[in-house]
């Protein structure tokens, strides 16, 4: 049930996910608690929104999460940008993670691409009949 692991954008997301994880751990404070939490639930989103929609296994599923996942991976290059401009994390270890999360949003795009066939469920008028 791993072979969601040979997908290059969960390997990209996990990477990053532990990474950062490790990161806020070691520098975590109460004054920055919000973004750095907010941080850590947007990297854990990208990861986990990959497995389960791979895990879904319909395609129609598979494009949801792929699309959470890449809206996630979106969050967290925002706030590491607001996290590095701020200094709350060492510069470094971000500039290391963003080519990362990079790769895993061209990947991200790639699938959702390939799953882009799926018609999107159209709203119907009730029908009338004329006389």
């Amino acid at each position: 049930m791993d072979a969601y692991k040979t997908l290059i954008a969960w390997q990209m997301a996990h990477l990053i996910a532990s990474v950062v994880l490790d990161l806020i751990g070691r520098h975590w404070t109460y004054r920055n608690r919000s973004i750095l939490d907010q941080l850590a639930r947007a990297v854990l989103s990208i990861e986990a929104n990959i497995v389960e929609g791979y895990a879904l296994g319909t395609d129609g599923y598979r494009l949801r999460h792929y699309r959470i996942a890449f809206g996630s991976a979106a969050e967290a290059e925002v706030l590491l940008g607001h996290i590095r401009e701020k200094r709350i994390l060492p510069a470094e270890p971000i500039d290391e993670i963003i080519p990362a999360l990079h790769r895993a949003q061209r990947s991200l795009r790639g699938l959702i691409t390939k799953y882009s066939h799926i018609p999107r469920p159209t709203s119907h008028s009730p029908k009338t009949t004329s006389k």
